[in-house]
C-alpha cells in the first residue's frame, strides 16, 4: 500500500489520461505558438513526474507493470500499420537515404558521445544512452521499446536522465531545423539539387493521400484484435527462444528483447496487408503512446538525480552533431533539397510528433510524406536502437 493520494489503479490512469488529454486541450484552445517549441509531449510527461514525487500517485504500482506488459506491444503493432516503405521510397526518393545516414549516425554516434563522457556518467549509463538512441531513431515510441528490450528500469536515473537529454536537445534541435527553411539558397549551392525536384516530390505527394473510409466503432475492435493478438503471440514466441549469449549472468538478449523484435516484424507484415487500411490506428495509437508517456513520467524517482545528468547532456550534444554531420554529408552525396534534409532529421530525432511540424512550416505539401518517412523510421528504430545500445555496451 502506498501512502499517497491517489493509489487506486483507475484513479492512477484517470490521473494521468487527465493530464494527457489537458495539454492537447490547450494547445487546441488556445493554439500558443509556444507548443511549436515545448510540444505537449514534454508537458505530458513532466508532470506526472512531479505529481508522483510530490505523493499524489505512487512511483510503483501495478498498473504500471500491466501497461508495460501489454499497452507498449500494442500501439508499436497498431503504429506499424501505417509504415508505408514503398509509397515513402517512391516520393521522397534520395530522401530515404538521407534519413537512413542520419540514422547511421545516431547508432555511430551514440558510442563515441558515450565514450567521451562515460568517466562523469558511470559505465552503467550505456543503458540510458541505448534508450536514447531509440527515440533519436523514430520516436518515443522506440525509446519505450528499446528501454524494455535493454531491461532498463524506468525508474532507474539513467532513464530520467535520458528523458531529459532527449528534451533539452528538442528545445535546441527543433528552431534549427524549422529555421533551416530560410538557408534554402545556401543549402541547395551547397547540395547541388536538381531545380524539378521539389515539383516532381510535391505532385507525388499529391498523388499519394490514400483515404481510409469514415472511423467507426467496428475498427476498434479490429485494432484491438491486432494489437493484442500480435502482444500475445510475440509473448509466447519469445518465451520459447532461450536467451544469448546461453551462459551469460547477463544475456544481450532476452525474452523481452524477442518480444519487441517478433512485434515489430510481424506489425510491419501487417502493414502489407489491407489491416493498413484501417480507419483510426494511427490516432488510437498516438492516444497510447501519449498515456504511456505520462506513465513514464510517473514512475520517475528525482531522489536519485545527481551532476551526472549534465554529463550526460554534454554527451546528447556531442552526439546530435555527429548526427547533423552525417546527415549534411548525406544531403550533399545524394544532391536533396534542405526541407526533404530537415524531414529527415526530424522523422529520426522526433519521431511522427516533429516530422509534421518541420514539413508543415517548410512545404505543407509533404506533411503526408513526412509522417511516411516517419513511420519508416519507426520501423527500423527498435534494431538500429538496440544495436546502438549494444555499442555503448561495448564501449562499457
Amino acid at each position: 500500500m502506498y501512502d499517497t493520494l491517489i493509489s487506486s489503479p483507475a484513479g492512477i490512469i484517470a490521473t494521468l489520461a487527465a493530464v494527457t488529454s489537458f495539454f492537447f486541450f490547450l494547445e487546441k484552445k488556445t493554439q500558443w505558438s509556444l507548443f511549436n517549441y515545448l510540444p505537449p509531449l514534454i508537458f505530458i510527461y513532466v508532470i506526472p513526474v512531479f505529481l508522483s514525487n510530490l505523493g499524489v500517485i505512487p512511483t510503483k504500482s501495478g498498473v504500471y507493470d500491466f501497461m508495460g506488459d501489454n499497452m507498449l506491444p500494442v500501439f508499436l503493432t497498431i503504429m506499424l500499420l501505417e509504415v508505408d516503405v514503398v509509397a515513402t521510397v517512391r516520393i521522397m526518393g534520395k530522401g530515404v537515404f538521407v534519413m537512413l545516414l542520419g540514422t547511421l549516425g545516431v547508432v555511430v554516434g551514440a558510442p563515441i558521445a558515450f565514450w567521451l563522457v562515460k568517466h562523469g556518467v558511470g559505465p552503467e549509463a550505456w543503458q540510458g544512452f541505448g534508450t536514447l538512441a531509440g527515440s533519436w531513431i523514430g520516436g518515443t515510441g522506440n525509446m519505450l521499446a528499446v528501454a524494455q528490450m535493454i531491461e532498463l528500469n524506468e525508474q532507474s536515473v539513467n532513464y530520467g536522465y535520458a528523458v531529459i537529454a532527449d528534451n533539452a536537445v528538442y528545445l535546441i534541435w527543433l528552431p534549427i531545423m524549422l529555421g533551416s527553411k530560410n538557408m534554402a539558397k545556401r543549402f541547395h549551392r551547397f547540395t547541388r539539387v536538381s531545380s524539378d525536384r521539389l515539383e516532381k516530390m510535391e505532385i507525388a505527394a499529391r498523388e499519394m493521400v490514400k483515404k481510409k473510409g469514415e472511423f467507426q466503432m467496428r475498427h476498434v475492435l479490429y485494432l484491438a484484435f491486432f494489437g493484442f493478438g500480435v502482444t500475445a503471440v510475440a509473448t509466447w514466441l519469445s518465451g520459447q527462444i532461450p536467451p544469448f549469449p546461453f551462459d551469460s549472468a547477463n544475456p544481450w538478449l532476452t525474452s523481452n528483447t524477442y518480444k519487441i523484435l517478433i512485434v515489430t516484424i510481424l506489425g510491419l507484415s501487417l502493414s502489407f496487408t489491407k489491416a493498413s487500411r484501417i480507419p483510426g490506428s494511427h490516432a488510437i495509437a498516438m492516444a497510447l503512446i501519449y498515456l504511456f508517456v505520462a506513465r513514464m513520467g510517473a514512475k520517475a524517482d528525482l531522489s536519485n538525480v545527481s551532476m551526472a545528468v549534465f554529463w550526460f547532456l554534454l554527451g546528447a550534444y556531442v552526439w546530435i552533431f555527429i548526427h547533423g554531420a552525417f546527415l549534411l554529408t548525406a544531403a550533399r552525396l545524394f544532391r536533396v533539397d534542405v526541407h526533404t534534409a530537415a524531414i529527415a532529421s526530424a522523422a529520426n530525432i522526433g519521431g511522427a510528433a516533429s516530422a509534421p511540424i518541420v514539413a508543415a512550416y517548410h512545404k505543407p505539401t509533404l506533411v503526408p510524406v513526412s509522417i511516411l518517412m516517419a513511420m519508416l523510421g519507426y520501423a527500423i528504430g527498435n534494431p538500429a536502437g538496440f544495436l546502438a545500445a549494444l555499442l555503448c555496451r561495448w564501449v562499457a
